[in-house]
């Protein structure tokens, strides 16, 4: 793991660049990810040591994609966002045509705010929208109404962002199919470029979950998750979105670039607090801890890495199949026997058939998808394609 970062900056051609920014105003009530509420104290000192980590990491790549995710991105502020920004731009080319990604909380922006951030080069905006029902809001922590929601919609238009994508989670305790659709024909008549929709799940010990178990809340219901999801399907498609991987929709060519990249098993980079990188068959990600991730940059260590694998050729393979199927063009036989000099169903023949034959796989011009009642059970096909010591 030593010449780990000579091996960063030895890449040639494009890559990826995702950015953690683990700062929240409240801890929404489902949040597993890692983030903190009441440190924004700290996100002067995160900011440096962000930059002394890109200064280590990216040097020597052009980046493809650049992606601001968290946590809350926008409670940086914009000279913040400037340095990080700048600091990038002095490392390396970014792509001229690079789509670079701010996540939002809508409760955390005005109109002034992102007008800044689009003329810092940022051409693409994820609201945290989550829900158009203010109730459903309250009981997922938000800390802004439909209305504001609506809101950020408007001002983002007005700051210069044409492509915008709004997060949405659906199965909500208690969420009827009329009040799901209502939230989905309500985003539709907003027109964003893309959107992003999540079941609502839960690891245990989120505030959410703890009302369910106390019976303060009702259980979620996965018959009636499947019908949003159904739902969404077939409305979205009825108004011109494409449904080009499992939880996500695009008008033509607004398809999320980034994610694309995760989703292909293409090299990135991740810098910040939990980050995870993807380089040349390693997987590796940061301390989640971010007291310590301060300390090693503010120490000056060369590194905050928690672990690194090797990625086996097996698990590589495997993961190339389980992403492919992910997005609705499904895998080709051809690529994958160009990446990895492998016949596809000459290895997975057995898996594919079986699951063929439960109607949850499919061939379509030469490719292998996943059917309408696959991508509802996704986990039943993904896991039989892991080697056996990673199947559970």
């Amino acid at each position: 793991m030593g010449n780990y970062n000579e091996q960063w900056n030895s890449m040639s051609g494009g890559i990826s660049l995702y950015l953690h920014i683990p700062f929240c105003r409240q801890k929404c009530g489902y949040c597993s990810f890692v983030s903190h509420a009441g440190r924004e104290a700290d996100i002067s000192a995160y900011v440096e040591a962000l930059k002394k980590e890109l200064t280590l990491r990216v040097a020597g790549n052009c980046l493809n994609t650049v992606y601001f995710g968290g946590g809350t991105p926008s409670l940086l502020a914009h000279e913040q966002l400037n340095d990080i920004m700048s600091t990038i731009h002095s490392l390396c080319p970014v792509d001229k045509d690079a789509e670079i990604t701010i996540e939002a909380n809508p409760g955390t922006v005005d109109e002034a705010y992102l007008a800044v951030v689009r003329k810092l080069g940022i051409n693409r905006l994820s609201l945290g929208m989550q829900s158009l029902d203010d109730t459903g809001l309250v009981m997922l922590g938000r800390i802004h109404s439909a209305a504001e929601a609506r809101e950020a919609v408007q001002f983002a238009r007005n700051a210069g962002f044409a492509n915008l994508n709004v997060d949405l989670i659906y199965s909500l305790p208690g969420q009827s199919l009329a009040s799901w659709k209502k939230t989905l024909k309500g985003v539709v008549e907003l027109a964003p470029e893309h959107i992003s929709l999540y079941p609502l799940t839960l690891e245990g010990d989120e505030p959410i979950c703890v009302a369910i178990e106390r019976g303060e809340l009702s259980s979620l219901n996965p018959d009636l998750a499947a019908e949003h999801y159904e739902l969404a399907e077939d409305l979205l498609a009825a108004h011109g979105y494409g449904h080009y991987e499992i939880s996500n929709w695009a008008k033509q060519g607004y398809e999320c670039r980034h994610n694309l990249v995760y989703w292909q098993g293409l090299p990135y980079i991740g810098a910040g607090v939990a980050a995870h990188s993807y380089i040349d068959g390693h997987r590796c990600a940061n301390t989640a801890d971010l007291d310590e991730y301060l300390n090693a940059f503010r120490g000056g260590s060369r590194t905050a890495l928690d672990w690194d694998e090797e990625i086996s050729p097996e698990l590589r393979l495997a993961e190339a199949v389980i992403l492919g199927l992910r997005l609705s063009r499904g895998i080709s036989p051809g690529s994958i026997r160009s990446r990895f000099g492998m016949d596809l169903l000459g290895r997975y023949g057995k898996q594919v058939d079986a699951l063929a034959g439960l109607g949850l796989l499919e061939s379509v011009d030469d490719n292998i998808r996943l059917t309408r009642r696959g991508r509802l059970l996704g986990n039943e096909v993904f896991w039989r394609f892991l080697p056996a010591e990673r199947a559970i």
